[in-house]
């Protein structure tokens, strides 16, 4: 059972003073009849919610799709420098969201944040091998070697071994796509400058069968759809 002021500002489309309008306006229905106290309770799975006459999609988990831009860090909080949730409104911060692995504070693209410990654990697990393609424009240019390098897998300078990985050289080879079925500290940077080509710009385009909306622009975010979390769910059960 959940209050219901706290349902309906978990969707982010209102916040928790303005739900109280709504309720004092007798605007918000549960099963058909109408909310009187904010703190009253019901179970979103079982009592329909509406809002002036339209059904909310109060889900349990709260699954955002985000655009990073370059210059924040993938973290909930941080004493001195900007992070990714201080893009998102007040009320889906107070949800407890986090991201789901993380992005270097200069690369941007596709950047998961969620409530859903479960799957972001089945997500970020070694053992699932979740794809993650990145384009990344280096100096220099790619080439056949290089291709043959990161499929083989590499043992960089420190000792770390990199899994096999996938390189798509694009164009004249200044930019490449990069696939890796890991997520090591700056992995796809060192594999690269191992191999001489030192990393200018690195944009995450996909991870796992999610794929960054291109009609987002850099530094705005908005909500899965149902079919992406369905996708997001069925994946983390393949092996």
């Amino acid at each position: 059972m959940e209050r219901i002021d706290k349902l309906l500002a978990s969707t982010g489309k209102w916040s928790r003073r303005e739900v109280k309008d709504l309720i004092r306006q007798g605007r918000v229905l549960a099963g058909g009849r109408p909310v009187l106290r904010p703190e009253e309770k019901l179970d979103p799975e079982a009592v329909r919610l509406t809002v002036d006459g339209r059904a909310v999609d109060c889900a349990p988990f709260v699954y955002v799709m985000l655009h990073k831009p370059a210059g924040l860090l993938s973290a909930t909080e941080d004493p001195r420098q900007p992070t990714v949730l201080d893009l998102l409104p007040p009320e889906l911060r107070r949800r407890g969201l986090f991201p789901v692995g993380r992005l270097d504070k200069d690369t941007t693209g596709l950047l998961l944040l969620t409530d859903d410990g479960d799957l972001a654990h089945q997500l970020l697990s070694p053992k699932k091998h979740v794809d993650k393609v990145y384009l990344a424009q280096v100096e220099g240019r790619v080439d056949g070697e290089d291709v043959r390098a990161l499929a083989a897998g590499m043992v960089l300078e420190d000792g770390l071994h990199c899994l096999p990985a996938g390189l798509e050289p694009l164009g004249d080879g200044s930019s490449c796509l990069v696939t890796l079925r890991e997520g090591k500290y700056h992995q796809v940077k060192r594999m690269l400058a191992a191999r001489g080509k030192p990393v200018v710009s690195l944009h995450r385009r996909r991870m796992g069968p999610l794929v960054l909306d291109e009609g987002l622009s850099s530094g705005t975010w908005r909500f899965l759809t149902a079919e992406e979390v369905s996708i997001l769910r069925c994946s983390r059960r393949v092996p």
